[in-house]
C-alpha cells in the first residue's frame, strides 16, 4: 500500500507575498488571505488564521521577507535598524511556540552577515529553505514513528498536527499518514475543545486525503482507552524544554495521564526546533491564555457577574508520562535531558534510549 499524499498547504508564497488559508473558517469556507505586510502576517498567526508550532515559525519567516521589502524601499541605508520593530512584533504574536523564536532568529542571522544591496532575494531563500526542511522532517518523523506502530490496530491524537499545523505532511498526524499507508487501521481524535481543532481541521484534513476517522468527544477518550481500542496516543508539541517535559494544546496532558493508567502507550512527535534547550523543564514554559468569550460563547456576556474564566490554550506533561519523543533526527525513548542532548551529536536516524 503507497504512502498517503497530503493534499492540503496552510501556507504559499507567492509573487504577491504569503498565502495563508484562514483556518478559522474551516471546514465551511477555504478562505486564502494573501498577505502583503509584515503586520498582515502578525495579524494571521495571532487571531489563529495559521496556527501550529512549525507553521507559525514559517509564516513568521516569510513575514521578516515582508518586512524587508518594504523596509528597503523606505531606506535602503537604515532597513536593518528599521526592522528590529518588526521582528519583536512577529516574536509577540504567540509566546508558547518555541518555532517562531528560532524562525526569527535565523532570519536574523541572515540580516546580521547582508551587506548592502536589496536583501530580498537571499531573506526569500532562507524562508523557503525554512519551509522546504519542515516538510522533509515531517515525512522523516512520519517514517520513524510509524516503525514504532507495526502491531497497533487503534491510534488516538488530540488537535491537529497535520500539514494545516506545518509545512505539510504533518508532525504527529504525519506519522498517523505513514502507518496508516503501510496498514490500514482504526484512527480516532478528540474535537479538541474549545477550538474545535480536532472537528473542524483534523477531520476535515483527513477526509481531503481520504482516510477514514472516528471523532470523539475530549471527555470519552479515558472511555475508549478502557475497551482497549487504542495502543497509542499520538500528540505534537508546541514546546519541550530541555529534560523532556512537553507543552502542547490544551488537554494533553489529561490524556497522557489517562493513558499511563490504561497503559497505552504516549507519543510526541516534533522537529528538534522544537526544542528549547534554555528550559530546564516545563515550569518555565509561558503558557498562553486567550480570551474568555471563546468558551463563553453564545451563552453568557463576557465579563458577565458570576461567571469567572480560566482558558490556557496549552497545558504541559512531565516527561515521565512520554514514552518516546520522535524528531527528524530519531525517536528518544523514555526522554529526559541526558537523552535529548545527544540529538545534538546525531547526523543520521537513531533510535535513542
Amino acid at each position: 500500500m503507497s504512502l498517503p499524499v497530503d493534499n492540503v498547504r496552510a501556507l504559499e508564497w507567492c509573487e504577491q507575498g504569503l498565502r495563508v488559508l484562514d483556518q478559522r473558517q474551516l471546514p465551511e469556507k477555504q478562505v486564502y488571505e494573501s498577505c502583503t505586510c509584515c503586520d498582515c502576517v502578525y495579524n494571521a498567526i495571532h487571531s489563529m488564521q495559521v496556527r501550529g508550532a512549525p507553521a507559525i515559525g514559517i509564516a513568521a519567516a516569510y513575514g521578516v521577507v515582508l518586512a524587508a521589502a518594504d523596509r528597503y524601499k523606505a531606506d535602503p541605508m537604515s532597513w536593518k535598524k528599521m526592522i528590529e520593530g518588526d521582528l519583536d512584533k512577529l516574536a509577540a504574536s504567540r509566546p508558547t511556540a518555541v518555532n517562531l523564536f528560532w524562525a526569527l532568529e535565523r532570519m536574523r542571522i541572515i540580516i546580521a552577515e547582508l551587506g548592502e544591496g536589496d536583501p530580498l532575494p537571499f531573506l526569500l531563500m532562507e524562508a523557503k529553505k525554512i519551509h522546504e526542511e519542515d516538510i522533509q522532517a515531517n515525512h522523516l518523523m512520519g517514517e520513524h514513528g510509524s516503525q514504532l506502530l507495526e502491531q497497533a490496530t487503534g491510534l488516538l491524537t488530540h488537535c491537529n498536527t497535520g500539514a494545516l499545523a506545518t509545512g505539510g505532511y504533518g508532525t504527529a498526524l504525519g506519522v498517523i499518514r505513514s502507518a496508516y499507508g503501510k496498514k490500514p487501521r482504526q484512527i480516532y481524535a478528540t474535537e479538541t475543545r474549545p477550538w474545535m481543532q480536532g472537528t473542524r481541521l483534523t477531520a476535515w484534513e483527513l477526509k481531503q486525503d481520504q482516510i477514514p476517522l472516528t471523532l470523539i468527544t475530549d471527555s470519552a477518550a479515558a472511555y475508549l482507552m478502557s475497551k482497549g481500542r487504542v495502543q497509542w496516543v499520538i500528540v505534537g508539541a508546541d514546546r519541550i524544554a530541555a529534560n523532556g517535559d512537553v507543552a502542547n494544546k490544551i488537554g494533553t496532558y489529561s490524556l497522557a495521564v489517562q493513558a499511563r493508567q490504561h497503559g497505552v502507550k504516549f507519543m510526541v512527535v516534533a522537529p528538534t526546533s522544537t526544542i528549547d534547550w534554555q528550559l530546564e523543564n516545563g515550569d518555565s514554559i509561558q503558557i498562553e491564555s486567550r480570551e474568555s468569550r471563546e468558551l463563553l460563547g453564545a451563552y453568557y456576556l463576557d465579563g458577565e457577574e458570576g461567571i469567572n474564566v480560566w482558558n490556557p490554550v496549552f497545558d504541559v506533561t512531565p516527561a515521565d508520562f512520554i514514552d518516546v519523543i520522535v524528531t527528524e533526527k530519531g525517536v528518544v525513548q523514555s526522554p529526559s535531558q541526558n537523552q535529548l542532548m545527544r540529538l545534538q551529536t546525531v547526523t543520521g536516524k537513531q533510535n535513542i534510549g
